[in-house]
């Protein structure tokens, strides 16, 4: 068997036109027509494209003896999955929604003490006659079950794996047309990523600047409690921005990530959502306790700031352990 017939035998063993092979060479259709039909033989650097492309070594494509394809080597393109526009779309979408969900939870644990900081402050003023008792013990509750509430967001994203898998976990081809079409989608969005990012950052950054002016220039026991709702505010609204703005760029070169089986970035985006659905209601846990031990209020915030940095170092921790044991 010749380069020619070699050529055609894989291209239709794939489902490609000869339009959509070019495209993947980036050469015309006229190139592959005439390769095809011997009026002209691929240049090296194309003879090892095709071969990478078709998952075959180059000995196979050269050697006329070579009759048969190793199924080894094309094992993964022959079961890589067709992706059209409409599902490469769909996955976008679902990585968003996924996205939103978690970042409503992680925005539920965060403000869960909002409550509590809200009635320790009426408390302090004495309006509406709220007792030191009183106060303390509703604040709990609205903790409790405002964490209880965040849970059920971080389940709830289980009903997007069907439309991720696909693409997150197996081989997959894109049909023609469908990476152009998300390369100038990702261009498009990629200013708003970037704003999105930058006007997140500065929340998570300028979150402790009123609890710390108020606490230096103010002599009240009202106001840093105030200013303590204001800076989980801040944080949630940075988590908010960030999250699924991060997870639409993340999912845009996902897709474009061609034939590739999980990505690095898709199992670390998947691995922080994991740790999530723990780690903020165990913070929040951690900052209940310690604020009730130490009744210091204007100290204990510092577990928010403290906490975030934390949880990034926490996803970079358990995947160098993972990259050790491969």
């Amino acid at each position: 068997m010749i380069l020619a017939e070699k050529i055609i035998q894989l291209r239709k063993r794939l489902g490609w036109s000869q339009e959509e092979l070019a495209d993947k060479m980036n050469v015309s259709r006229q190139s592959v027509s005439k390769w095809e039909s011997t009026q002209s033989i691929p240049d090296l650097n194309k003879i090892l494209m095709l071969a990478e492309i078709f998952g075959v070594t180059t000995d196979y494509l050269l050697k006329d003896e070579h009759e048969t394809i190793d199924k080894d080597t094309l094992s993964d393109q022959e079961h890589s999955n067709q992706i059209g526009l409409e599902q490469a779309n769909n996955y976008v979408e679902s990585k968003v929604a996924i996205s939103e969900l978690n970042a409503k939870g992680a925005i539920l644990c965060i403000c869960s003490p909002i409550p509590l900081f809200f009635l320790l402050a009426l408390e302090n003023t004495g309006i509406f006659g709220v007792s030191d008792k009183l106060a303390p013990a509703i604040g709990i509750v609205s903790v409790l079950l405002i964490v209880a509430l965040s849970v059920n967001f971080f389940v709830k994203t289980n009903q997007y794996d069907e439309n991720i898998e696909i693409i997150d976990k197996e081989p997959f081809e894109l049909a023609y047309g469908v990476h152009s079409a998300i390369n100038q989608q990702l261009k498009q969005y990629r200013p708003t990523y970037n704003s999105k990012t930058a006007l997140g950052s500065f929340f998570f950054i300028a979150c402790s600047v009123p609890l710390l002016l108020t606490s230096i220039l103010i002599d009240s026991d009202i106001l840093p409690l105030l200013m303590l709702i204001v800076l989980l505010l801040m944080i949630s609204s940075g988590v908010y921005i960030v999250s699924p703005s991060s997870a639409k760029f993340d999912a845009y070169n996902r897709i474009l990530q061609e034939g590739c089986g999980k990505s690095q970035k898709s199992k670390r985006t998947k691995r922080a959502e994991k740790i999530a659905a723990f780690y903020w209601p165990l913070l929040t846990a951690i900052f209940l306790g310690w604020s009730f031990w130490s009744q210091n209020w204007k100290i204990t915030w510092i577990v928010w700031p403290v906490g975030a940095v934390l949880f990034i170092a926490l996803v970079g921790l358990v995947e160098l352990f993972e990259k050790d044991e491969d």
